[in-house]
């Protein structure tokens, strides 16, 4: 259904309108009843009233994920301790994000440790740290061997590189697992280089979430950039600020024996890159615990999941970019991060093992974006307007 307001645009009503559309019909009303147009002003109103949605079905809902995740492991009590919480939460999988057993020909010990909390059958996906990379401290084609990955549509080379959607139908979030900065045999670390077939794997992947509609990008790895402990940036620069201009929604990884959440940090005119050993407050796009998705990149480092903690500088330069964090000398803790994934947001908190405390938790809220069926915005519900109003629909078809 058409409604041609003063100024001759053509609307018709479908969803809730947006804000800036409410402007146009608030502004239209006012238009109508300054010129005392009472006739005109009832069959607006009624025209409103009246809007139905559009013929197309929506897509099928799509499932909540829930999934767990830390590094730095090894094979003691408080790794045991960990795998616990991880057991009582219940997740869908687990995210295991390198560094494993820190020991040689005990990868079997390790995968039992695991198993027996868990169970044989548990998605425990696995993503190689530097101890296991190059099998000096473990194999990670052993690790892989006896915690295979369990997700149906993995792409890739498991333990080294992969990504995969989830749920496999109608997916809420891609994992996209990399290993930037980490040696492998040969004493080379696989080659992550600016355009390098790495590079172009890892923008693709992201790249074709987005155009697949799918809600939410994560990518986990060993090595983190940024820190306020003891690690430099291992990862690269360039890969790190790749991921950030492309808006990756949430970045994993381990390495630094801490717990360090950043705040959402963006590339923008002002702030063409993030330099490690630096601090640059406008790169920093929002900074509290509740976040909307495409105003930049949240960065976890949850290195916490079983060894020896590592301590965390306040005046490390690179502070300003973090929001909360835990080490040996402030708040230590042992735990995992716990993350639910659903259309609409991805809430996640630090839930601490056995005998810590140190607790976090953030939200990132899904921007409401253009509906390809509608060709309109959905951004918020207005009190007594049942519809949205959108733009340019032709013959009463959004």
């Amino acid at each position: 259904m058409d409604l041609v307001l003063p100024g001759g645009s053509s609307y018709c009503c479908v969803q809730k309108p947006s804000r800036m559309e409410r402007g146009i019909i608030v502004g239209s009303l006012s238009t109508v009843v300054r010129a005392g147009l009472s006739a005109g002003l009832l069959t607006l109103t009624m025209v409103v009233a009246a809007c139905v949605p559009g013929p197309s079905e929506p897509p099928p809902s799509a499932e909540s994920v829930q999934f767990t995740a830390q590094g730095d492991i090894g094979l003691g009590a408080e790794a045991g301790k960990v795998l616990e919480v991880i057991a009582g939460l219940n997740p869908q999988l687990n995210l295991a994000l390198g560094d494993f057993s820190y020991k040689a020909g005990r990868e079997g010990e390790f995968c039992d440790m695991v198993t027996g909390k868990l169970g044989a059958d548990f998605p425990y996906q696995l993503i190689t740290g530097n101890h296991e990379s190059n099998g000096e401290q473990g194999d990670i084609d052993n690790f892989a061997r006896c915690l295979p990955n369990r997700l149906p549509g993995v792409e890739g080379e498991y333990g080294q590189q992969w990504r995969v959607d989830v749920p496999e139908e109608h997916p809420v979030v891609r994992f996209i697992m990399v290993s930037p900065g980490i040696e492998f045999k040969d004493g080379r670390p696989l080659d992550y280089a600016r355009g390098s077939e790495r590079w172009r794997w890892t923008e693709e992947a992201i790249d074709q979430a987005r155009s697949q509609g799918i809600p939410w990008t994560v990518v986990g790895m060993h090595a983190p950039c940024f820190s306020m402990g003891k690690k430099r940036c291992e990862s690269g620069k360039d890969f790190t600020n790749m991921l950030i201009d492309k808006k990756v929604d949430l970045v994993l990884s381990a390495h630094e024996h801490a717990y360090q959440r950043s705040h959402q940090v963006e590339l923008g005119d002002s702030c063409p890159e993030l330099v490690p050993g630096e601090f640059s407050a406008p790169c920093l796009s929002d900074t509290d615990d509740s976040m909307v998705q495409g105003g930049g990149t949240v960065f976890v480092t949850v290195g916490v999941g079983g060894v020896g903690l590592y301590d965390v500088k306040n005046d490390d330069p690179e502070a300003g970019y973090f929001s909360t964090w835990s080490g040996r000398n402030q708040d230590p803790a042992l735990g995992t991060l716990d993350v639910r994934v659903s259309e609409e947001q991805i809430t996640a908190r630090f839930v601490p093992a056995e005998g810590y405390k140190f607790t976090d938790s953030f939200v990132l809220q899904r921007r409401k974006t253009v509906d390809p069926t509608y060709h309109g915005v959905v951004l918020e519900n207005i009190p007594g307007v049942p519809g949205r109003v959108c733009p340019r629909c032709d013959s009463g078809t959004p």
